[in-house]
This record gives structure tokens, C-alpha cells and sequence, in this order.
């Protein structure tokens, strides 16, 4: 039997399966989908079986391969609508196939290479005496090699001669990082009637053992954790060692779950009644659910339109024809109110998979579902590759989220492999959003998705009333605080009424630059090309890519003058600044900064819904997914932020922030109002947004796309490339453009290489080449023929190149 392996090299040249002799006594355990340790030059490393083969060929052959070491799982991690799934990944996203298979599971399947340093018999007492890491070695036998090198650096250089000698050796092994949690329970060892006459033989002074055999008489066939002996019947664990030792019950460790959601009660709900339009649209989806046949709709439906309503009951009909379902949502909208209303529903047939988790949390939710426990999957991203095998329906809420597009290799989003997914199940691809991606859009019109719309609110409550304020006009009036006179009386006036306020600024910190107001002087980061944010609750001045951070300097370094100050708006300074104007105010502030501790998220939200908070203040985590009936205030602060980055879609980003925070007031009986606070007031994007008119933002939208080339009328591969040296980029990135310049069609459009807009993160100088095209029918074999021309080129030379397919982010 020989096994295709696909090794952890994630480079181009061992981009392919490599052949590996499987011996007769692992051939039982060995399956496509197995996750495997095999040699690898002088290594051993992780690798995945992608196929085996019966017939062991010419015996000469045969004698050549090496040997399969170590099948790592009973069951195989990965299904082979997986596999399959991650080999067209690594052809449409120019990735190793080893990284886009390494995306699909949780992360402590990746096992650990390292080198061992392990102790040989010659190794003994009176040898080892003299030094404490051969002492270390005698008594653990083996010691990963790096932990030698940073415990034993005095010592770590007379390894080699130890190694020579015979009293050392090395090896590579590759260690599971996977931890199972195990509990101690007890079970009775007796039958009833002995059970009886055991109590009966025990001393009234033996309360605590009789009460244990009461338990049991009371539930024969029942085990209980030792905790819940010890809290719901007062037994102690001496008492269970005492019986344990009569011979009269058992105290064995059983493996069980991380549950984040174990000590939560979640209360089942009536399902509501449905409007006219959630029948309207649910009709089409359920026929096709019921038909088992591949359909794709998009269902554009305004904030508070009832659009959740219509994806539960979707996946109640999936579940009625014994199939499963796949609901993404964006990390930062995946909330406890999120969740409670899927366990409410779905009960224990739902798992939930986010970052919030922890490993262990994730890899317990992960086997629930390999092991068909589950038949529901709620997650943010990386939940598209939950390990169903019936896959009936893929939902994808708020699918405008940029956030479903991974920034790292494999650089895939979300939607398209949802297609490619419902595709091959023939699923029901269910997307949703109150503003949905242009790309999107223009498809549904096209006919490429059924569009489905839903126009008005659930009970047809009125949209919040919008109101624009031109900062300018502010300024020439005098008023120079941050909040325009409307908004101060807006608030005001919630405090008074005792109601909720969400107000939102996409800036963390206090200030977004700190400069001196003598000679100019800018605090920029000695890594990247970027400012550095003040935070005012530790003062330090921190670079929000790399982490560079410094404390405050009271002069400026360059010339010591004392008048250095804050410019820009930060949530910190909001916060600050609404202490001040409202003395008494109770701020909730949400932002990367306050939500960084486990739980955190959630607990700040059940504090604003329990009415300990006036205002909840935050960045884009607040904009979406929240619904708070006493909220009847949405400020923005700036509306400006996203507008003027250097981003083709900036626009529409700014169109679908000002709509998602506006959506948060006035959703249910109180009604509403939003303002917004703008230097640019006239912009097509903000007096959309204050009508909720999506269909007039998209037509102007669409106009300027095609003025500037840009998609949905084109495709863009965006190419970076960094080093610590300029010239050696600038040659790297002319490699790959020149190959390219020659063998585009001549309808492509390629531009570049220039320096990227921030030229310089983490010390190391960017240089990036666009491709805009229509017609490359064969755009990945073409990047994948420059790639080897660029890494002919760069052997010696060590530039990083990363490929982005479709991407999100320009900078």
C-alpha cells in the first residue's frame, strides 16, 4: 500500500504529494484524510494523506520509499469534500496546498517538529555528576533541543562532542499539541440490594459515606462528577476514597467537553409571527431546501427587517430533511444575544467556533461536529470549513463584512468558497445584508443570485430619523468641541429621558497623532511608516501595526519644547470629553483596548442591556448585530474616517458604517434618531446614507467604478513585496512585473511596481504591482509561471511576495 502525502513545507517546490510506503500494521488505521508523520529529509514532519494507493508497484520501487511512522488520529480530521475543497483553494488563491488544508482544522492539529536531544544507556550516574544538563538528560532520557539551548547556554556548546562520544543523540519527532479535558466521576460498584445492605453495615458516624450510597439507591444507574457530589450533596472526597477502597464504587476520569456555554440556561423561545415579506422571501428558499438542489439568493432587507427570523427558519426546514447547516456571521456581530437565539432554538444541535474561544474551546466544538453530535455550525470566518458531510444550507449574514476576507495566507474569502461549497452539495446559499457588497449586487442583477428584498422594518416602525451636521458650520459659529450643538442636545435629552445612546468613532486611543506645536515634530514609529496613537490610560504612545510602543514624553525630543499635543479624535478621548460635558454619565466604551480579556466583550454588553450604561461607545464592533430597545440614539462622531482612505472602496465603506450605526436606534417601540457629523456633507455617500437608499448609493457607486476601472467592471490581483533594503525590493518586484507586462492580454491592466501607501511596517520597505483584468481566463497559471521566474531570481535575495486575489485591503 503506498501513500500521496502532502507534507508541512508550505514552499512551492514541495508544492505536490510525495509517495510513502504504508507497513501492513498501520494499513487499518491509514485513510485518505489522515493526518500522518513521515520523513522528511532528515526531519520528520506532519503531513496528510490526499490519496493511497493499493498497488505497490515494481518491487525496486517500492524498496525506495520510506515508511509512513505514525497515523495520529483514529478518525481522519479532514473529509473529502475537503480535500478536494482545499486543492481548488491552493489553484484559485496561488497557496501551498499543505497551508489552505492547515486553515480547514483547528490549530492544535498542527503538530509540533522539533529536535530532541535524547541520553543513551552509556549515559550514567558518575558521568552526568558533572553537569547539570547531562543531569537533566539521565533523569528525563529526552529534552527538546531549543529548550537546551535557553535553560543550558553555558553548556549548549559541548553538545557536539557529547553527540560524537556516544552519550548523546538527536532526532527529530513531531508532537500533538491536543489536550482533552478529563473530569473524576463516580459510579456504584453494587446492585440495589447490595447497595441496601452495605448501607444497612455502615455506622450512623459514617454520614458522609451513607449519604453517597443514599445517591446511589436513589439513581442506580446514574454517575456523578465528584464536583456535583461535592456542591449538590455536601460529600467530600475522603468519603469517596473510603468506599472506593470497601471496593464499593469507582473513581474514573472521563473525558468531556470545554463547553464556554455550560453554565448558561438559554430559555426556548415561541417562534414569532411572520410579516407578509418574510413569507414572501422565505418561499423560494424553502422550495429549494426542499427540493435538495443548488440555489443561491441574496436577501437585501433593511436594519430591523426580521432578515434572522427568515435564516432560522430556513435552517429548521434544512434540519427537517435530515441535512446540515453553516451560519456565518462577522466575528465582531457573533455576540451572546447572537448565540442565545440559536441555542434557543437548536438547542444542543448547535456549535459555536470564534476567536473569542480558546484552543482547547474550539477543538471541542470542532469534534462535536466531526463526530455528527451537532447539526448546526455558528461562527465567524473559518466556520465555512466545519467538517459536515450533508451539507443543506450556507448562510452568510452582513455579507458585505470585509472581515469575511482572511488577510493572511490562504488569502480566500468566506462567500466564495460558501459557493463553491453549495455548489457541491447542492446547498442553498442564503446571504444577507442591509447593504450589501457592490460585487454582489451587481451579480444579483444579473441574475447570477436570486435577489430577494424586504424594504421595511418588522411591525413597519419608522427608519430613525437622520440628521447631517456640516462641521465646518460649527466651526465658524464657535464651536470647537467635538460634538456639534445638535448632538449635545440629543444626549442631553436621553439623559433626561433615562434612554440609551450608541456613539461611534472608528479610532481607538486618545489621539490619533502626537506633534509638537514649536518645530512640527511628529511621533512616528522607528519600525513603519505610520504615526503613533497616544493611549491615555497607560500615557504611551503606540504604533497600531507593529506594537512599537513608548512612554508619553512630556518635551519634544527634538528641539525640548514643553508644547507637544494631542491631535485627532480617539475613543479615549471621546469617553473623556463626555465626562466632562455630563457630569454623572455612565460611558461603556468598547474597542479593541477594552475587550482584549476573554469574556470581556460579552460582559460590557450585558451591562449596557441591563441598563448599567447611558452610552455605549465604541468603534466598528458596536456598528453591527446589536439590538438594544431602549437605544433611540446613534451619534457618529466622523463621519469622514473611512472616506478619505486611499481605498477604491472607501465610499462604500463609508455608505454601509453610517447605515449599520444608524440601524441600531429606534428598533423596536421607541422611535429613533441618528446623527451624523461630517466635514464633507455633499458626498454622495453620507446623503445616501441619510435616506437609506441603497439602490441610488449603488447607481452612483457603480458610475464611478467604471469611470476608474475598478470592480465589479474588473478583477484585481494586488502583488506586495518587502525586505529591509529598497534597491533589492524595487529589482524583486521589476521581476515579476517585467514577466508579466509581456504576457497579460492586452484588455489587462498592470500598474506599478510603486511603494505601497505605507512604504515601511515592521522594518521592512513594501512594494506592490496591480493587475486589473476582464479577460485572463488563465490569471492563476499565469501567476503561478511568474512566481517560478521570481523565485529563480530569488534564492539568494530573501524578498517576501504575497499574491491577494481579490483584495479588501490596499494599503
Amino acid at each position: 500500500m503506498i501513500a500521496q502525502v502532502i507534507v508541512d513545507v508550505p514552499v512551492s517546490r514541495t508544492n505536490r504529494p510525495f509517495d510513502y510506503r504504508v507497513p501492513g500494521w498501520l494499513s487499518p488505521l491509514i485513510h485518505v484524510g489522515s493526518r500522518v508523520v513521515v520523513p522528511f529529509g532528515p526531519r520528520k514532519l506532519q503531513g496528510y494523506v490526499i490519496g493511497i494507493t493499493e498497488d505497490d508497484g515494481p518491487e525496486e520501487a517500492l524498496h525506495r520509499l520510506k515508511d509512513v511512522e505514525q497515523v495520529m488520529d483514529d478518525t481522519p480530521p479532514l473529509t473529502p469534500e475537503l480535500l478536494k475543497m482545499s486543492e481548488w483553494m491552493s489553484r484559485q488563491y496561488l497557496c501551498p496546498w499543505v497551508t489552505a488544508v492547515q486553515a480547514m482544522l483547528p490549530a492544535v492539529l498542527k503538530g509540533k517538529a522539533q529536535k530532541w536531544l535524547t541520553a543513551s544507556d552509556l549515559l550514567d550516574e558518575e558521568t552526568c555528576s558533572r553537569s547539570g544538563l547531562l543531569w537533566e538528560l539521565y533523569r528525563k532520557r529526552q529534552l527538546p533541543l531549543a529548550e537546551v539551548e535557553k535553560q543550558f547556554p553555558d553548556e549548549f556548546m559541548l553538545v557536539p562532542g557529547w553527540i560524537h562520544s556516544g552519550l548523546l543523540s538527536t532526532e527529530y519527532q513531531v508532537r500533538d499539541r491536543i489536550t482533552k479535558k478529563q473530569q473524576s466521576f463516580v459510579r456504584s460498584l453494587l446492585t440495589p440490594q447490595q447497595l441496601s445492605e452495605s448501607l444497612a453495615s455502615l455506622s450512623a458516624r459514617a454520614e458522609q459515606m451513607r449519604r453517597v450510597l443514599e445517591v446511589f439507591l436513589q439513581h442506580p444507574e446514574q454517575s456523578f462528577s465528584v464536583q456535583t457530589m461535592r456542591d449538590e450533596f455536601g460529600i467530600n472526597r475522603s468519603a469517596l476514597k473510603g468506599l472506593e477502597a470497601k471496593g464499593w464504587i469507582a473513581i474514573e476520569q472521563v473525558e468531556i467537553y470545554r463547553d464556554p456555554y455550560a453554565n448558561r440556561r438559554f430559555q426556548e423561545k415561541q417562534k414569532p409571527d411572520f410579516t407578509p415579506l418574510q413569507l414572501q422571501v422565505l418561499e423560494p428558499i424553502i422550495t429549494s431546501i426542499k427540493e435538495s438542489s443548488y440555489a443561491s439568493y441574496l436577501l437585501h432587507g433593511v436594519t430591523g427587517s426580521g432578515k434572522t427570523e427568515v435564516y432560522l427558519e430556513a435552517i429548521e426546514h434544512t434540519l427537517m430533511k435530515g441535512r446540515e447547516a453553516i451560519f456565518l456571521v462577522p466575528e465582531i456581530s457573533l455576540t451572546p444575544q447572537m448565540v442565545e437565539r440559536f441555542k434557543a432554538r437548536f438547542g444542543a444541535d448547535v456549535a459555536v467556533l470564534h476567536s473569542a474561544l480558546s484552543q482547547g474551546e474550539r477543538y471541542d466544538e470542532w469534534r462535536k461536529i466531526i463526530r455528527k453530535e451537532v447539526k448546526v455550525v455558528v461562527g465567524a470566518r473559518s466556520a465555512i470549513f466545519a467538517p459536515f458531510e450533508n451539507v443543506g444550507l450556507i448562510v452568510i449574514d452582513e455579507e458585505h463584512e470585509s472581515s469575511y476576507k482572511q488577510e493572511e495566507t490562504p488569502r480566500y474569502h468566506a462567500r466564495e468558497v460558501a459557493l463553491w461549497r453549495a455548489k457541491e452539495n447542492n446547498a442553498v446559499l442564503l446571504m444577507g445584508s442591509a447593504t450589501p457588497a457592490l460585487e454582489t449586487y451587481a451579480l444579483a442583477t444579473r441574475g447570477r443570485y436570486t435577489l430577494l428584498k424586504m424594504p421595511d422594518r418588522v411591525g413597519n416602525r419608522p427608519m430613525p430619523q437622520v440628521h447631517v451636521v456640516d462641521m465646518r458650520e460649527e466651526l465658524h459659529s464657535e464651536n470647537r468641541s467635538m460634538f456639534s450643538r445638535l448632538l449635545h442636545e440629543m444626549i442631553a435629552d436621553r439623559l433626561k429621558k433615562q434612554e440609551q445612546m450608541v456613539i461611534f468613532l472608528n479610532r481607538r486611543g486618545f489621539s490619533t497623532f502626537v506633534m509638537c506645536r514649536s518645530c512640527g515634530y511628529t511621533m512616528r514609529c522607528v519600525h513603519c511608516d505610520i504615526s503613533l496613537t497616544y493611549h491615555k490610560s497607560n500615557h504611551t504612545a503606540r504604533c497600531h501595526y507593529c506594537g512599537y510602543t513608548i512612554p508619553q514624553p512630556s518635551h519634544c525630543p527634538e528641539c525640548q519644547s514643553e508644547h507637544i499635543r494631542f491631535f485627532g479624535t480617539g475613543t479615549q478621548k471621546v469617553e473623556a470629553e463626555l465626562a466632562k460635558l455630563f457630569p454623572g454619565i455612565r460611558v461603556i466604551r468598547m474597542d479593541v483596548d477594552t475587550t482584549s480579556r476573554k469574556g470581556s466583550h460579552e460582559e460590557l454588553l450585558s451591562k449596557f442591556r441591563q441598563g448599567q450604561g447611558d452610552v455605549l461607545l465604541g468603534t466598528q464592533m458596536i456598528a453591527k448585530g446589536l439590538d438594544f430597545p431602549r437605544v433611540t440614539l446613534a451619534g457618529i462622531i466622523a463621519a469622514d474616517t473611512s472616506l478619505h482612505l486611499p481605498d477604491f472602496r472607501a465610499a462604500e465603506k463609508t455608505f454601509q458604517l453610517l447605515t449599520q450605526v444608524g440601524g441600531r436606534a429606534g428598533r423596536h417601540e421607541l422611535e429613533g434618531d441618528v446623527v451624523i457629523q461630517t466635514y464633507t456633507p455633499e458626498h454622495y455617500s453620507i446623503q445616501h446614507a441619510t435616506r437609506h437608499d441603497y439602490p441610488a448609493f449603488y447607481e452612483d457607486e457603480m458610475l464611478q467604478r467604471r469611470r476608474t476601472g475598478y470592480p465589479p467592471y474588473f478583477r484585481l490581483v494586488l502583488i506586495t513585496f518587502s525586505h529591509e533594503e529598497v534597491p533589492v525590493v524595487v529589482r524583486g518586484a521589476h521581476v515579476m512585473g517585467d514577466f508579466l507586462r509581456q504576457k497579460v492580454a492586452p484588455t489587462t491592466i498592470l500598474l506599478g511596481p510603486v511603494a505601497s501607501p505605507i512604504a515601511r511596517v515592521k522594518d521592512r520597505f513594501r512594494f506592490q504591482i496591480m493587475l486589473k483584468y476582464r479577460d485572463e481566463p488563465n490569471v492563476a497559471e499565469l501567476l503561478a509561471q511568474a512566481t517560478a521566474v521570481f523565485e529563480e531570481w530569488n534564492k539568494q535575495q530573501k524578498v517576501l511576495m504575497t499574491i491577494d486575489v481579490d483584495p479588501y485591503v490596499l494599503l
